[in-house]
C-alpha cells in the first residue's frame, strides 16, 4: 500500500469548503465561528483523520503546556505510582507530561533534563535526582522546578519529601518491640533520601541504648545482594536487617535464603517504599509505605502554582510514612 501523507489544514479547508483561517479558528476553539461552519470543519477533519499540529499551535501561543519529568530509575517500581500521580494531576490541570530517566547516572540525568528543556517543557519535576547542587541551581533560572524524594536547600526549588527520618524510627520501633537488639541498616547512600534514613536509624537505635550497625548496599537488588554477602562473610549476623528500600530487600532475602537462612525464622527483614510486589505471598515484606501517588500529585500542584504565578517563594512539603507489617518480621526468639 503506497504511503499517504498526513492530511493538512489545507485539505480540511478544501473538503469543508471554507478558508484556512477559519479552520485555524475552529481548531483553536474560537467562539467567533458559526455552529454550521464549525460542524462542517470538524466533520471534514474527522473524515480525513486530521489532527492539529500541537507543536505549531503551542509556538503560536508561546505555551506548550508540557511538564518534563525526569526520574533516576525507571526500573524502580517506586516511581511508577509517582508517575501515575503526576500524569493524572497534569491532565486535570490541562498539561501533558513527558517522562525520561538518567538511569542513576548523574551525567545522563543532566542530558535527560536538557532534552526535556529543549522540548520546551514549561516546568520540571525531578524524581530523586543525583546530579550536584550546582547543576540543580541552574534549572530554576529557566523554568520552575520541583524535586521529589530529594531534599535540597537550593534557592527557587520546591521539594516534596517523605519524612525518611521518621520512617527509619518506625522501623526501629517495630523491630525493638518484637525483641530485636542486633539490627543492621543496609543503607542506600549516596541515593536520595538515604542519608535521612541512615541518620534516623542511628538516632533511634542510640536513643534505645543500642549499637547502630551500618553497611552500604544501595537502592538496587544487586546492592542488597552485595550487602547481604558482606554480612554473611563477617559471620556476626544480626537478628534483623533494615534494607535501603524494597528492591534492595528482595536481594537481601534471596541471598540469605540461598545461604540456608529462613526469613523471618532466622532473620527478620524490613524494606522501604511499599511497592506493589511487597504484598505478594512469596515475599510478604514488612516495609515503610511512602504515599507515592500523592507525592506525584503534590509535585504537579506546586509546579502549577509557579506557572500560574500564584506563588514565588520556594515550598517544602513533607508527607508522613507508615509501617506496613507483613510476614518478613518476627520476634528473634523464633530463630532455631
Amino acid at each position: 500500500m503506497p504511503y499517504r501523507s498526513a492530511p493538512t489544514i489545507l485539505d480540511v479547508a478544501a473538503k469543508a469548503g471554507v478558508s484556512k483561517s477559519l479552520v485555524s479558528l475552529v481548531m483553536r476553539g474560537s467562539p467567533n465561528v458559526s455552529d454550521d461552519r464549525r460542524q462542517a470543519v470538524l466533520e471534514a477533519a474527522d473524515e480525513l483523520g486530521y489532527r492539529p499540529n500541537a507543536a505549531a499551535a503551542s509556538l503560536a501561543r508561546q505555551r506548550t503546556h508540557l511538564i518534563g519529568v525526569m526520574v533516576s530509575d525507571f526500573g524502580n517500581p517506586f516511581f511508577s505510582d509517582m508517575l501515575e500521580g503526576i500524569e493524572e494531576a497534569a491532565l486535570l490541570a490541562g498539561y501533558r507530561a513527558l517522562f525520561n530517566t538518567g538511569s542513576r547516572i548523574a551525567e545522563r540525568e543532566t542530558m535527560a533534563t536538557e532534552t526535556l528543556l529543549e522540548l520546551r517543557t514549561e516546568g520540571l519535576i525531578l524524581g530523586s535526582p543525583r546530579f550536584a547542587d550546582d547543576l540543580l541551581a541552574q534549572l530554576p533560572k529557566t523554568v520552575p522546578v520541583v524535586t521529589v524524594g530529594r531534599d535540597t536547600a537550593v534557592p527557587g526549588i520546591d521539594v516534596v519529601m517523605n519524612d525518611d527520618r521518621h520512617g527509619a524510627e518506625l522501623v526501629v520501633q517495630h523491630l525493638t518491640e518484637l525483641g530485636h537488639r542486633r539490627i543492621v541498616h543496609l543503607h542506600g547512600l549516596p541515593g536520595a533520601g538515604a542519608a535521612a534514613r541512615r541518620d534516623g536509624f542511628v538516632e533511634a537505635m542510640e536513643s534505645r541504648g543500642l549499637e547502630p550497625r551500618l553497611a552500604a548496599a544501595g537502592f538496587t537488588e544487586r546492592g542488597g545482594i552485595v550487602g547481604a554477602e558482606e554480612l554473611l562473610r563477617g559471620g556476626d549476623l544480626p537478628t534483623a536487617i533494615f534494607a535501603a528500600n524494597d528492591i534492595s530487600a528482595v536481594g537481601v532475602m534471596q541471598t540469605l535464603e540461598q545461604a540456608g537462612l529462613r526469613v523471618p525464622d532466622d532473620i527478620s527483614i524490613v524494606g522501604y517504599d511499599n511497592v506493589a510486589f511487597t504484598g505478594l505471598g512469596q515475599i510478604s515484606l514488612t516495609t515503610i509505605d511512602q504515599p507515592r501517588h500523592e507525592m506525584g500529585t503534590i509535585a504537579v500542584d506546586l509546579l502549577i502554582e509557579r506557572l500560574d504565578g500564584t506563588r514565588s517563594r520556594s515550598k517544602h512539603v513533607t508527607v508522613e510514612p507508615a509501617l506496613v507489617e507483613r510476614g518478613s518480621t518476627a520476634p528473634p526468639a523464633r530463630r532455631s
